[in-house]
């Protein structure tokens, strides 16, 4: 179901005479032209930018002005519909307005026009003056009776969960989605390990695909969490800021349970994988809501499967907070970057607002090569081919190989796994393209020391050397728990200058360290750095940043001569 349906439901059921949104605000539902009741969850830019992509060409979205709206008619349950963008300021404001009093339908038609199960979260679900909405009370803005009823936005009321069944049935999720974080929070944000940034696109309050997966998935949504873990003989299992969370109001699952559930999911190259190897990947997506990662694997147990979700809006490189560096290294004609850190510390992420940066503001030829494809990108002003190892390539090292030959400007490495793959996205960021990769390392440094060690001792000569030339960035990022809620990135940045380039040539990687203290006027930062500007803007506790950093005494030293008191760890 599209964003636009779940508006246009609202409207309906609510007899309204517009429906007004706007970023950072709750849905305006207008009666008579009066000032709307202010109440419900506040709209995200994402969200309007979502719908704005389903309706409107990149062309018509760039020309979108407050003088120059773009109307369209939309119909929707045998009602005609006007729906307006425009901008306000460099915001994206929308109006959605029925067509004549005439031609709405009429209280009679039936709910079952549209589900009502696919009514969405995040627009919520209004109450009807003259028809209550199932599972959610009608609540109206007392008015004189002499003025119209103007019915306040209010979050649909969370159905009572049903008590657990004696079989491994899954119910519909009962847990209401948890309230988004508070808006304007400072300093590069990455809440629930760099996946829900914004406010999440729409989320189904109820299943209706029919497949018991996706109960759980939605669950795992309104906890906003990150992972789902499916592991015999335990709970579903989530991941809410980075931390491990059992749900013990669903039933235990066997091995069985977990293998019908990952069958509904696994493509049919998963399935052959997962017989021949005993594990598999895949992508899975529900449509309008979120994509995810699979991983089915077998151990002593049996059968275990997880699933990461890859939010379907990209966040925007502003709205992530990158820093200033990001941002220039988006805008190089040729070189390496290379986005470092652990698995979940929101790589992906970062480099999917780098690509969505250079999406809206440069005119290239874009190649992804990717494990699976994660963030979808729509061709905005670049042409972006993304390719998935497994389904259209062989491998990313012939991926890379192939990419030579395909006119590409930019070409986006998922993972730099091996000698080859890294020696070609050398060679290719020598011969005048732009590369961006990801790997696995903690540090700058041990970055480009990795890249250097996976060569033959009689070939890491010429590959410093040429690792010299080409490598213009390195980003490497590890998340802590913000105060509060959700997850913040510290970001170390190394760049490419003269002084980084003749130590990389001459073998001296551990002095990087010094050149990242002595060029922060570039937009070098250390990771100590990077940890402590947080504790100082109090989005971390002192402790959360010892914890994750590599360099514990040098950043211990910085907050004891800063003041801060600290538990010890």
């Amino acid at each position: 179901m599209s964003s636009l349906s779940s508006y246009l439901d609202i409207l309906r059921q609510t007899r309204a005479d517009e429906l007004r949104l706007a970023p950072g605000e709750p849905v305006a539902v207008l009666v008579a032209g009066r000032a709307p009741a202010q109440g419900g969850a506040p709209v995200s830019a994402a969200a309007l930018q979502t719908l704005a992509q389903e309706l409107l060409t990149p062309q018509e979205l760039r020309e979108l002005t407050a003088i120059r709206p773009h109307r369209s008619n939309q119909e929707h349950d045998g009602v005609e519909y006007v729906v307006e963008f425009s901008r306000r300021g460099s915001e994206l404001v929308v109006s959605l307005r029925p067509v004549g009093r005439a031609s709405r339908a009429p209280e009679s038609t039936p709910s079952s026009a549209r589900p009502l199960s696919a009514r969405a979260v995040e627009p919520t679900a209004f109450a009807s003056p003259s028809r209550p909405v199932a599972g959610a009370p009608a609540v109206v803005t007392p008015a004189p009776a002499a003025r119209p009823v103007v019915v306040a936005p209010t979050p649909a009321a969370p159905s009572p969960a049903p008590p657990p069944a004696a079989s491994s049935r899954l119910e519909p999720p009962s847990t209401p989605p948890a309230a988004a974080p508070p808006a304007g929070a400072p300093g590069p944000s990455f809440a629930r390990t760099a996946t829900a940034l914004a406010s999440p696109p729409a989320v189904p309050a109820f299943n209706t695909s029919g497949k018991r997966i996706d109960e759980l998935l939605l669950a795992m949504l309104a906890k906003r969490a990150s992972d789902l873990h499916l592991s015999s003989q335990n709970h579903p299992i989530v991941r809410v800021d980075g931390e491990i969370i059992y749900l013990t109001d669903r039933p235990v699952l066997s091995s069985e349970d977990i293998k019908a559930l990952a069958l509904e999911v696994m493509t049919e190259k998963a399935q052959r994988d997962f017989t021949e190897l005993r594990d598999a990947d895949c992508a899975y997506e529900i449509p309008g809501v979120a994509r995810f990662r699979v991983n089915v694997f077998e151990d002593r147990k049996g059968v275990g499967v997880v699933l990461r979700q890859i939010p379907i809006t990209i966040i925007p490189a502003e709205q992530l907070g990158l820093p200033k560096a990001c941002f220039e290294l988006c805008h190089l004609s040729k070189g390496l970057v290379v986005v470092t850190g652990p698995t979940g510390s929101g790589k992906s992420t970062t480099l999917a607002a780098m690509i969505d940066h250079i999406n809206k503001t440069r005119s290239e030829h874009i190649i992804t090569i990717e494990d699976p494809v994660e963030f979808v990108h729509p061709n905005i002003k670049c042409l972006i081919n993304q390719r998935e190892v497994g389904n259209h390539t062989k491998s990313f090292k012939s991926a890379l190989r192939a990419a030579l030959r395909e006119d590409p400007d930019i070409v986006l490495v998922g993972e730099m796994r091996d000698l080859e793959t890294i020696a070609i996205a050398i060679e290719t960021a020598e011969t005048g393209h732009l590369v961006f990769g990801t790997l696995h390392t903690t540090t700058a440094t041990s970055t480009v020391d990795r890249m250097i060690d996976q060569f033959p001792s009689d070939r890491q000569a010429q590959i410093r050397v040429m690792l010299s030339e080409s490598l213009k960035g390195v980003i490497a990022q590890v998340l802590c728990k913000k105060i509060g809620g959700g997850r913040v990135a510290a970001q170390e940045v190394l760049l490419g200058n003269n002084a980084v380039s003749s130590l990389i040539r001459e073998g001296k990687t551990f002095q990087l360290a010094n050149v990242m203290q002595t060029a922060k006027a570039q937009g070098m930062v250390t990771m100590n750095d990077a940890l402590f500007s947080l504790v100082q803007r109090e989005l971390v506790e002192p402790g959360e940043a010892y914890l994750k950093a590599v360099d514990k005494p040098g950043l211990l030293a910085m907050i004891k001569n800063a003041g801060i008191s600290m538990d010890p760890p």
